[in-house]
């Protein structure tokens, strides 16, 4: 899915909690539907892991809330160089590529 071209992202913050596991902060502005805000903290999620000479990322949970058109997420995942065991595992080489096509940032 690509980002409307009204949207605006921020990364607001990105807090490793150690090696393995990291809290990313996001914010968005002229989304239509929640699963842009989704798209961008797996891009987010992708770009650290890959800033962090990994592989792999994969989502734990996301909180999202939306207060007058203002997106609010926050995501943890864990990241690590080897595909780890579960659901929604994200390949950060080809999540970032596929980010950039649909013009969504990455950390």
């Amino acid at each position: 899915m690509s980002a409307p071209k009204s949207a605006r992202f921020t990364v607001v913050e990105v807090l490793p909690f150690d090696d393995e596991l990291v809290n990313i902060f996001l914010e968005g502005r002229g989304f239509l539907r929640k699963e842009h805000m989704d798209a961008f903290s797996e891009c987010a999620a992708a770009g650290y892991a890959q800033s962090q000479g990994l592989g792999f990322a994969r989502h734990l949970r996301t909180n999202l809330s939306n207060e007058g058109g203002i997106w609010r997420a926050d995501a943890v995942y864990t990241i690590s160089p080897a595909l780890p065991v579960g659901q929604h595992v994200i390949d950060a080489e080809t999540m970032v590529e596929s980010c950039a096509d649909r013009r969504i940032p990455t950390v």
